[in-house]
């Protein structure tokens, strides 16, 4: 039975990868900001088969909670097998580059806590001598465009610092998944209109819980036919890239 932690629970690709690990037995402590999504989600997957679940409803931006956050999770769970970081949030290019203020608070969502869970989770898999930390990134972050640099600046930051730690953990037998997903139909991505290169949440789900049943470690696209299309994209000339 493994013991899993995820922030971010009620996004859609990390309820999808819940489901598929409740199927296993598995235990889980959520956390995430909606305690009534939570809760539902909660009950979802003990119908699937989860042994337990625990949950925790708070803001993650609250970087001072965080080392007693996991500190729960771990006396919990008793252990912690697997942690997924999926928390943040997509908002469009205009807003978040309106001014110098709109673009430090969405760095603040989308790296601070992240990197700060990142730091604290790892520190318990050392201690503990095993785990897998999965960190939820996205191919936006593979080339800047003019279209989501923003929040492509922000992916960029978590890839490169967690295939960092991949690399600095192997030799512990500690396992480090950046997992970066293409056009995925989430409720985030609700309004934008959708074409052959999406997945749903479900596939996208599943193919992070065989990566990490397999021991990968690393990088994973999702699909992964999304590698092949950003090795493209990243030595694209730059008056091709301006259009995207």
């Amino acid at each position: 039975m493994q013991r899993i932690v995820i922030f971010g629970a009620t996004s859609g690709i990390a309820e999808a990868t819940a489901r598929e690990f409740a199927k296993t037995g598995a235990s889980f402590f959520l956390v995430g900001r909606n305690a009534q999504a939570l809760g539902n989600i909660a009950a979802d997957l003990k119908v699937r088969g989860a042994a337990s679940v625990e949950t925790r409803s708070g803001d993650l931006s609250l970087l001072d909670t965080l080392p007693t956050l996991c500190q729960e999770a771990l006396s919990s769970l008793g252990g912690i097998d697997v942690a997924l970081i999926a928390h943040g949030t997509l908002p469009a290019q205009q807003t978040s580059t309106w001014n110098a203020r709109n673009t430090l608070e969405f760095l603040q969502e989308n790296v601070s806590s992240q990197v700060a869970l990142m730091s604290e989770l790892r520190l318990i898999f050392m201690a503990q001598g095993h785990g897998s930390l999965v960190i939820l990134s996205s191919v936006a972050g593979d080339r800047g465009r003019p279209s989501n640099y923003i929040y492509g600046s922000a992916k960029a930051l978590l890839s490169t610092l967690g295939e960092g730690m991949a690399l600095e953990l192997a030799p512990l037998g500690i396992k480090v998944l950046v997992v970066k997903p293409g056009f995925v139909d989430t409720k985030m991505t609700a309004a934008f209109k959708k074409g052959a290169l999406w997945a749903s949440a479900s596939d996208v789900g599943t193919l992070i819980f065989s990566a990490i049943r397999s021991g990968k470690s690393g990088v994973l696209y999702a699909p992964r036919f999304w590698q092949l299309i950003m090795l493209i994209i990243k030595f694209a000339p730059s008056f091709l890239v301006r259009r995207m």
